[in-house]
């Protein structure tokens, strides 16, 4: 793994309608990635094993985390426990940066 990433070398994934994400850089104990989401788009509610934090890059989203939820613009954050329902609805455009502890087997199989 690089210790230098540059953006324009990863591959954009499309996981669901709307959605694209990169996967900028892991090893078997942490993992960050680049989420872009078209106004309207959604990120069901799921749970996973994981740690995760994501940063609002830019954007506004409705997220919601074990039932309680918040809208977030641009510059704020959220911790999700691990095994606790998740998710995000996209409201304006924008940009999550997500990191997951340990990293998320399916998305580098």
């Amino acid at each position: 793994m690089n210790v230098f990433i540059e953006d324009k070398d990863i591959p954009w994934e499309n996981p669901d309608p709307g959605i694209r994400r990169k996967v900028m850089a892991y090893n078997e104990h942490l993992m960050m990635v680049k989420v872009e989401f078209q106004q309207g788009a959604v990120g069901a509610l799921h749970s996973h094993y994981h740690t995760q934090m994501a940063h609002v890059e830019s954007g506004v989203f409705e997220i919601t985390i074990d039932g309680e939820k918040k809208i977030l613009k641009a510059g704020d954050a959220y911790y999700i426990p691990p095994d606790v329902v998740h998710g995000a609805v996209c409201l304006e455009a924008g940009v999550l940066i997500d990191v997951f502890s340990p990293y998320r087997e399916d998305f580098v199989k």
